[in-house]
C-alpha cells in the first residue's frame, strides 16, 4: 500500500530517502506518490537550512530554530502548489529507499494510557489497577536508542530467560512475541543539564512525530521486570515511521486533554487548551495476502500528553538531546478492539484472537507482520510503521 492519500500539501512530512540518482541520502518531503528531495527545490533557505537538508540524517534540521523551521515548511507548501515543480523533481515512492529519519539520541518509553495500564494489569495480575504515580505523573523507563530501526526493518525473534509452565526459569527463544502500539515525538531544541522544561515552553523543544512500534517479549519481560524494569524484554527492536510529521501538521486537529483525576503538581499544571491531537490509529497484522485489523484507537485518549512528557523528563535537571525520542507507551481504549498490544487483546495470553482467514493466534508467528498506521484527517497521516518477524538466531 501507497498511503498516497496521508500525504497532500497540508502534511509536508520530512525523511531521509536516497534513489538512484540521488544516491546520498538526504532530506526529503512527500506528496501524494511522489518524494521531492528537498535540496532540488529553489527554496528561499539560509545556509544552514541549506546545509541541514543535505545530511543523512534530520538531526541538524531538528536543531534549527522553529521560527525558521516553519518559514521552511511555508516555502516547501508554496514551492510544490506549482504542479509543474512537483512533475519534474517528484521522484515515485516506489523507487525510493526511505532511511532511518534520526540519529536516536536517547530513547525514554512513556506509559500516557490510563486504558492501557488498567488493561494490562488486568492482564498480567488480575487486578485493574494504576501504578502508584500513575495519576500525579507520567511514568516512564528508559530504553534503549541503539536498536531502534526504521519502518520495514525485520525484527529478529529474540532469545532470553523466563518461566516455563511449570515454572522453572529456562533459556530460549521468546515465545510471547507482541507489538505495542505508539506515537512518539522527536525532540529538536536540546536543554541543558541542570535545567528543567517548563510545560508553556514543551512544543518548542518537539520537532515532530512518528509513529512507533516498542516490540515486546512479554515471557522475558515478565521475568525481568522486578525490581529494576524491562531490559532485554524490550531492546531487541523498536520500529518507527519514516516520516516525521510536523506539529504545525497536527496543529488543525488539536484537541483537549482528558481532565485529571486527581491535582497534579505546579509544573504538569496544563495552561494550554488543546494539548494534545485528535489521530485516528490502526494496527494490522498480515499473515501472507490477508490482513487482520488488530486494534483501532485514538491518540487523544491519552491521559498524558507529549508537553506533559517534555516536562516530566526534564523536571529533575535530565537533558533533552536533539534526537531524543520520547514515546507514549501503547495507545489503547476501554473496548475489546481497542487493545493496542496483544498483552492486553489475549489476557496475558490466556485467550487467543481469530485472524480474518479462521486461524488463531495468541502471540506473534515467525513471518507475522505487523503494521501501524495513522491518519490526523485528509491528507494528514504517517504512513505506515511496519516490521516482519524473522526467526530467533539458531542456539
Amino acid at each position: 500500500m501507497s498511503f498516497a492519500s496521508h500525504f497532500s500539501i497540508a502534511n509536508i512530512p520530512y525523511g531521509i530517502a536516497s534513489s538512484d540518482k540521488h544516491q546520498k541520502a538526504a532530506a526529503a518531503t512527500r506528496l501524494g506518490d511522489k518524494v521531492i528531495f528537498l535540496e532540488d527545490l529553489n527554496l528561499p533557505i539560509s545556509t544552514e537550512v541549506k546545509t541541514a537538508l543535505s545530511q543523512p540524517t534530520l538531526n541538524a534540521l531538528a536543531a534549527i530554530d522553529k521560527a525558521e523551521l516553519r518559514k521552511l515548511r511555508q516555502s516547501i507548501q508554496t514551492v510544490l502548489k506549482d504542479e509543474s515543480v512537483v512533475s519534474s523533481h517528484g521522484v515515485p515512492v516506489s523507487s525510493v529507499q526511505m532511511h532511518m529519519p534520526i540519529e536516536v539520541k536517547g530513547f525514554t518509553d512513556f506509559s500516557c494510557s490510563r486504558e492501557h495500564c488498567l488493561n494490562a494489569g488486568e492482564a498480567v495480575m488480575g487486578n485493574r489497577a494504576l501504578p502508584p504515580g500513575f495519576l500525579y505523573f507520567p511514568v516512564a523507563y528508559t530504553g534503549r536508542s541503539s536498536s531502534i530501526v526504521v519502518s520495514g526493518t525485520p525484527i529478529r525473534r529474540p532469545l532470553g530467560q523466563y518461566k516455563d509452565a511449570t515454572g522453572k526459569a529456562v533459556f530460549g527463544e521468546c515465545k510471547a512475541l507482541d507489538y505495542e502500539m505508539e506515537m512518539g515525538c522527536i525532540i529538536g531544541k536540546p536543554s541543558k543539564l541542570g535545567d528543567r522544561v517548563s510545560l508553556k515552553d514543551a512544543d518548542d523543544h518537539i520537532f515532530g512525530f512518528v509513529l512507533l512500534n516498542d516490540w515486546s517479549a512479554r515471557d522475558i519481560q515478565g521475568f525481568e521486570m522486578m525490581p529494576l524494569g524491562p531490559m532485554n524484554g524490550k531492546s531487541f527492536g523498536t520500529s518507527i515511521s519514516a516520516w516525521v510529521v510536523t506539529p504545525e501538521a497536527l496543529e488543525p486537529f488539536a484537541v483537549a486533554a482528558p481532565a485529571k483525576d486527581e491535582p497534579v503538581a505546579a509544573y504538569l499544571q496544563e495552561v494550554k487548551e488543546k494539548a494534545s491531537y485528535n489521530v485516528d490509529m490502526k494496527a494490522e497484522l498480515i499473515d501472507g495476502d490477508k490482513s487482520t485489523v488488530l486494534c483501532t484507537a485514538k491518540l487523544g485518549w491519552m491521559y498524558w500528553t507529549f508537553r506533559d512528557m517534555v516536562a516530566q523528563q526534564t523536571i529533575n535537571g535530565c537533558n533533552i538531546n536533539t534526537g531524543d525520542i520520547l514515546a507514549t507507551g501503547t495507545v489503547s481504549g476501554v473496548g475489546d478492539d481497542e487493545h493496542g498490544c496483544l498483552l492486553e487483546l489475549t489476557r496475558g495470553g490466556k485467550a487467543s484472537f481469530q485472524l480474518t482467514d479462521g486461524k488463531k493466534r495468541t502471540y506473534l508467528q515467525d513471518g507475522d507482520i505487523v503494521r501501524l498506521t495513522a491518519l490526523a484527517g485528509d491528507g494528514v497521516g504517517f504512513g505506515d510503521c511496519t516490521g516482519a518477524i524473522l526467526p530467533a538466531t539458531p542456539l
